[in-house]
Parts: C-alpha cells; sequence; structure tokens
C-alpha cells in the first residue's frame, strides 16, 4: 500500500493520493461550471388560479340571458296584443317608427312641431332647475330639522301634513303665483323633490353617535366645524338616497305635469301623439323616460357607492 510520507517538512504524494486530488479538481470544476439557481424570494406570492373559457362564458350566460328572456317575453306578449288587436301597433311597425323618428331627432317646424330630442332636452331642464332648488333648500333644512330638537319639533307637523299631497295637486297654485306653465312644472318638480331629501337628511343627522358630538363639545369646536367635520361624511350616504329617490319621483312627475300645461317636453309630446293617433309614438316615448331615467338613477347610485365611507 502507497503512503504519503513527511520528509524535511515536505509531503510526498502517493499515487491514491493523486487520484482523490484529481477527484476534488474535478468536482470543483463542475460546480464552477455549473449554473447557479436564483434563491427564492421570500414571501412569494402564491399564483392565482387561472379562470378557464368555460367559467367565463357561464358567468357572462348567467349575467345576460335572465334579461334577454324577459325582453323576449315582454316582446313576445306584446306582438300576441297586436295580433288580437287592429289597433294596438306590433313590435315591427313600431321598431319602424323609431327608426324614422330617431333619424332626425332635432328637427324644428315651428314651437309646436319638434323632434323628440328638444323635448327630451326640455324635460330634463325642468326637472334639472326645480331638483336644483330642491336641494338647495331641502338639504340644509334636513340638517336643521335633524341637529336642533326645537326646529324638529317645529317643522315635523307641517311635513307629515304636505308630503302626503300629490304633486299634481301643487299645479293650479303654481299656474295662479307664476301665470306661465313652464315656471309652473318646475315648482311641481320642486315640490315633489324636497320632501325626501329633508327626511332622508334629518334621518342621518340625527343617528350620527353621540359620542361625537360629546367629543366635539369638550373640543369646543364651532357649528360650522361640526357641521362640516363630522356631520357630513356620516350624513352624506343618507343624503344621496335622499337625492336617488328624489330625482325618480321628479322624472315621473314632469311626464304628467306637462301634459297638463303642453309646451314643450316630453310629457306634452306622448299627448299631442295622443291627439294624432300615433300610437307606436306613444310606445317609443314609454321606452325613453323609462331608460332616460334609469340613466339617471344609475348615475346617482354610482356617484353613492363613490362616496359611501361607511364601507371603507
Amino acid at each position: 500500500m502507497s503512503t504519503a510520507t513527511l520528509t524535511s517538512g515536505l509531503v510526498t504524494v502517493g499515487p491514491d493520493t493523486e487520484a482523490a486530488s484529481e477527484t476534488r479538481d474535478d468536482i470543483m470544476a463542475a460546480k464552477q461550471e455549473a449554473p447557479v439557481a436564483a434563491a427564492p424570494l421570500a414571501h412569494a406570492p402564491a399564483a392565482e388560479p387561472r379562470t378557464s373559457f368555460g367559467e367565463h362564458c357561464s358567468a357572462f350566460l348567467r349575467a345576460v340571458l335572465p334579461p334577454l328572456l324577459g325582453f323576449a317575453f315582454i316582446i313576445g306578449l306584446w306582438a300576441l296584443v297586436a295580433m288580437k288587436s287592429s289597433d294596438f301597433p306590433g313590435p315591427a311597425k313600431t321598431l319602424d317608427a323609431a327608426i324614422t323618428l330617431f333619424s332626425d331627432p332635432f328637427y324644428q317646424n315651428g314651437p309646436n312641431d319638434q323632434g323628440i330630442g328638444w323635448n327630451i332636452l326640455s324635460s330634463l331642464k325642468r326637472v334639472a332647475i326645480g331638483f336644483g332648488v330642491a336641494a338647495l333648500v331641502g338639504i340644509p333644512m334636513g340638517f336643521i330639522i335633524g341637529r336642533f330638537a326645537f326646529m324638529n319639533s317645529m317643522l315635523e307637523p307641517i311635513i307629515s301634513i304636505l308630503r302626503p299631497v300629490s304633486p299634481l295637486a301643487w299645479l293650479p297654485i303654481g299656474l295662479m303665483v307664476f301665470k306661465a306653465a313652464d315656471p309652473a312644472s318646475t315648482w311641481t318638480i320642486f315640490i315633489c323633490s324636497i320632501w325626501p331629501m329633508i327626511l332622508n337628511t334629518a334621518q342621518g343627522v340625527q343617528r350620527v353617535p353621540q359620542d361625537y358630538l360629546n367629543v366635539a363639545r369638550v373640543l369646543n369646536l364651532s357649528e360650522f366645524k361640526i357641521i362640516t367635520k363630522i356631520l357630513f361624511p356620516s350624513v352624506l350616504p343618507y343624503m344621496l338616497t335622499g337625492i336617488r329617490l328624489s330625482i325618480g319621483t321628479a322624472w315621473l312627475v314632469i311626464v304628467a305635469a306637462e301634459m297638463l300645461t303642453g309646451g314643450v317636453g316630453i310629457g306634452f309630446w306622448v299627448w299631442d301623439e295622443w291627439n294624432n293617433l300615433k300610437v307606436e309614438h306613444i310606445i317609443i316615448a314609454i321606452f325613453v323616460i323609462g331608460i332616460v331615467g334609469l340613466l339617471l338613477e344609475q348615475c346617482l347610485l354610482l356617484i353613492a357607492r363613490r362616496f359611501s365611507y361607511g364601507n371603507n
């Protein structure tokens, strides 16, 4: 057996030792040539499971199919009624009239003969003015009623008596005061829009935790800071709910008010088309009124979700 011998402090390497040294050198060379794997990142997020194409299609069908079936049922029922009555226009005839009507919605042939686009804009203008004035009056009044018990006791009986009155009952008062149909319709929108704003705003103020107001009293905050820093953020969801209810009621009432007062507006346009026996135009107006009301409500719902601080 060969062994390494030590002579005068020098190492004499035998055959076995040389083989072991070569093996170590080969291993070190292989390690240097091998690619170094990257160390895994600490706390790497787990990969989210991918949604298959079939699941996407299934979710899409669940969202779209029920409304389509509902519309198909209504159109089928509509076509069946039109088959039983020769005077009632069917879906095909109404669609042809709608294409003709919306090909030029902003024509003008005099003050009493205008396109449906001008009538919609006129109604929206009345709603915007009456609704805006109602917001300027109703929201501060709601804060006052909810904040001060004396004002609540004084105004609550008056609101309880006037709120159930039909908005159209106020139309003759508006005609008598303003001597014109257009401001009388706006007055009617104001009356029907103000009650939901007052009641919802007052309810929101009354539901603010008393601890918040006690802290404000300890800090000696002014009434302006109490309203802007404490009450307003808490009351905002209630206030937006009142605004959403008011805009729906306002758009509902303007059609009836314009039928009674005349002039330019979607309500007057419906009544005028009835006098001309154009029933298909009345059906088109029904769809237009519903779509515009839905868009107004959806816009306010988006604003309400944007400012719903209670869910944060």
